[in-house]
């Protein structure tokens, strides 16, 4: 089974980075992209429930359109990567408090989910030496990375806590056991890329057996809400991808392993 991931890695090396980067912005270019559609309906949103007037809520809507977007495109074309995750730090920041999710726990675990891989994204740009922070000392050059996908890893747990199915069916309660087991192993850091991508195949078969939002007229309000958690599932299928490319770091049981 090891040599499985081994091959994976071997045969995907050279597009992996750039599908797993792909994956974990969607969410970001899908938000972006329904903030243009639904203008108005985000805006009267914000109005109503801040009391904020048009024009701050108009700006509101335009950050998050142009930061998103913005933040994608970077990303994308790995350019100023470090500062377009910041930037969308900043966007998860903002949307936390505009939309009251600190007060709703399965949102507010997506959110923090999405930091997590976004965390990855930050490590995998270190790796390749594009620091923004060149020229000054450090400790250690490589224990930031090291901690950021530590970081990924955990946070990224959070995110399938919120796509477990608490009910009695037999389904449900095998998808809910191997699901959490395999998480464990990615966030301990322990068969850490065979783990991931045994993950990303059992979660993509979930999300579009659970999620299938283009069977839903668009008109039907189920199709957004499909929609919502089919991309941020689809994010959280990205980190992964970073997992399974990156490999844990240097805070792990794998890396561990090698010292004992």
């Amino acid at each position: 089974m090891r040599s499985l991931a081994t091959e994976f890695l071997r045969v995907t090396k050279q597009y992996l980075p750039h599908v797993a980067r792909l994956c974990l912005i969607s969410t970001f270019l899908e938000d972006g992209i329904r903030m243009w559609f639904q203008w108005s309906e985000q805006r009267d949103y914000i109005d109503s429930t801040w009391n904020c007037g048009y024009l701050l809520a108009s700006s509101f809507v335009f950050l998050n359109l142009l930061g998103q977007l913005t933040g994608c495109v970077l990303v994308l074309s790995r350019n100023f990567v470090q500062y377009a995750c910041f930037g969308l730090f900043g966007i998860i920041a903002l949307q936390t408090i505009a939309y009251s999710i600190l007060w709703d726990l399965k949102f507010l675990m997506r959110n923090l989910a999405l930091g997590g891989g976004l965390l990855l994204l930050l490590a995998e740009s270190r790796s390749e030496g594009k620091s923004m922070f060149a020229g000054v000392p450090t400790m250690r050059e490589s224990s930031p990375k090291q901690y950021m996908q530590l970081g990924g890893r955990v946070l990224l747990v959070l995110m399938f806590m919120t796509l477990l199915h608490f009910d009695a069916s037999f389904f449900s309660i095998v998808q809910n056991i191997v699901g959490t087991a395999l998480m464990i192993l990615v966030a301990i850091g322990f068969k850490t890329k065979l783990a991931a991508l045994t993950l990303v195949v059992w979660l993509f078969a979930i999300n579009v057996y659970f999620n299938a939002f283009w069977t839903i007229p668009v008109y039907k309000p189920m199709h957004d809400f499909l929609k919502y958690d089919f991309f941020q599932t689809m994010s959280v299928i990205g980190g992964l991808l970073l997992v399974v490319a990156l490999g844990p770091g240097g805070v792990s049981m794998d890396e561990k392993k090698k010292e004992w």
